[in-house]
């Protein structure tokens, strides 16, 4: 009798062990496939002083799809490609440049966007309304860290530039596709979610 439970409980763990790794390959898939989705949403770019991207749409699908953990690694793996060199940014930009550069703040605020969509939703849990509420607070993180970058690498180059002027030309025009991309991924999430189930 004992010989047969322990057979069981190995065969038991044996599987348990096959789902982990199903699970985690599967996970692994999801996050290349988010990667990839945000370089695809930012090539698709309008030319201004900070380039019309479909970037942060990207991001709010990738969080809402993948979930808070899985979304932000999705998100650094792509600010990984373009440090590395690959022209994943907006025009087709790449490099480690590209990060530090006038514009690249709001590159690390979509980092920032993650991380706090992250640990909000592990802390309150993933109700429609917190969900938005992470991605909103989340956004505005990021116009903040984009604006005071642009500011303090305008300053350091010679062109001193002003918070309502940094505003004027860098967030206040941008509002209001940003949130629509944010509505836009999160009513998209909710239709394509249930088909990838455990797999985010």
């Amino acid at each position: 009798m004992r010989r047969k439970v322990n057979s069981s409980n190995g065969f038991m763990a044996e599987s348990s062990v096959k789902k982990k790794r199903k699970a985690g390959a599967r996970a692994l898939a999801y996050i290349a496939l988010g990667a990839v989705l945000i370089v695809l949403c930012a090539w698709a770019s309008i030319p201004f002083a900070i380039p019309i991207t479909l970037q942060l749409f990207g991001v709010f699908c990738c969080l809402e799809l993948l979930g808070g953990r899985n979304g932000t690694i999705a998100i650094a793996v792509y600010l990984a490609l373009g440090a590395a060199g690959l022209p994943v940014f907006a025009g087709f930009v790449g490099g480690f440049g590209a990060l530090v550069g006038v514009t690249g703040g709001y590159l690390w605020g979509m980092l920032a966007i993650g991380l706090l969509y992250w640990l909000g939703t592990a802390a309150a849990g993933t109700r429609t309304a917190v969900r938005a509420a992470l991605l909103i607070a989340g956004l505005l993180v990021c116009y903040a860290i984009g604006t005071v970058w642009f500011m303090n690498v305008q300053s350091l180059s010679g062109s001193k530039v002003g918070l309502w002027a940094a505003l004027g030309s860098c967030v206040l025009p941008f509002i209001p596709f940003d949130l629509a991309k944010l509505v836009g991924a999160m009513l998209i999430a909710k239709r394509i979610k249930p088909h990838i189930g455990s797999a985010a």
